[in-house]
């Protein structure tokens, strides 16, 4: 799960003042800008901010998933998986609880090494940053 830092909203809000005031009257920028602080305003105005809070928090907490088509006991078993045809390009499979990606390498299936997220949360793929 990602760190949410905290924020002070006044300071935020106040924060956009020269991204605004440093662009062109009427630019896209700067209505960019000015909106996005007017909706910071109303946030405070309204008193949102529990629910924007619990709102911001929200956009961080989603887990990251990866969809797995098959599993496999063996190498042995997939790759006579891969063989049967059955096989799609950038289909998930994972074999022996390692993840893998089916690829088209110039008209031929192969299978790439392609780490699921909770195997990339495991001392192997952490202590890799080499």
């Amino acid at each position: 799960m990602a760190d949410i830092p905290e924020f002070d909203l006044e300071e935020v809000i106040y924060f956009l003042n020269p991204f605004i005031e440093n662009h062109a009257e009427g630019s896209k920028e700067r209505r960019a800008f000015a909106l996005a602080q007017i909706a910071l305003l109303y946030i405070r105005d309204r008193v949102k901010r529990d629910e924007f809070d619990k709102y911001y928090r929200s956009c961080f907490a989603i887990p990251f998933t990866v969809e797995v088509a098959h599993e496999f006991t063996t190498r042995e078993e997939a790759d006579q998986w891969l063989a049967s045809g059955n096989a799609k390009d950038s289909e998930r499979v994972k074999i022996a609880g390692k993840g893998f990606m089916v690829v088209d390498v110039s008209g031929r299936l192969r299978f790439m090494i392609a780490p699921l997220p909770e195997e990339l949360e495991t001392d192997e793929w952490k202590d890799d940053s080499e």
